[in-house]
């Protein structure tokens, strides 16, 4: 492996880290604390329950394909749209009501969850898109296809 694959393969896996294994893990093992957190937006159980199932679902495989480079644009396509999602439903700061009276309410604390799942959403678009945007007409074209993250660029 060449030393920029890598780099590739380490800030593949940070930017994964935090789906799989940790809340990968988190989910599986607090099933039910993690359904009732999805209560918090989709209020009957069934409901919570298919949210957190889709969870685990995006979070496990698009976090493995992500990582080996399968179908690479496509799954950080879904994360991307993921960390926005889960941003706009649990991560209301807006809706707090202290985010400007008080500096250390639980509305500036979830505006910067907010802003945080905002920056990894970019960082995975940057999978799709590449750094210089040339990465889009390939990724339109053939959503399904690998960026060949691993290959000798020499």
């Amino acid at each position: 492996m060449t030393a920029a694959a890598g780099v590739a393969l380490v800030a593949r896996l940070m930017l994964v880290a935090l789906f799989m294994p940790s809340s990968v893990i988190d989910k599986t093992f607090g099933f039910d604390h993690a359904v009732r957190q999805a209560q918090e937006v989709f209020k009957p159980r069934v409901l919570g329950v298919g949210a957190i199932l889709v969870g685990l679902i995006v979070e496990l495989g698009c976090s493995l394909g992500v990582l080996t480079g399968v179908a690479d644009r496509a799954c950080a396509f879904v994360i991307a749209g993921f960390c926005m999602l889960t941003a706009i439903l649990y991560k209301r700061f807006w809706a707090q009501g202290d985010f400007w009276a008080d500096p250390d309410g639980h509305g500036r604390t979830l505006f910067w969850d907010f802003m945080k799942n905002l920056s990894l959403a970019g960082a995975f678009l940057l999978i799709v898109v590449g750094t210089d945007g040339s990465g889009l007409a390939p990724f339109l074209h053939s959503p399904l296809a690998s960026s060949q993250p691993y290959r000798s660029h020499s």
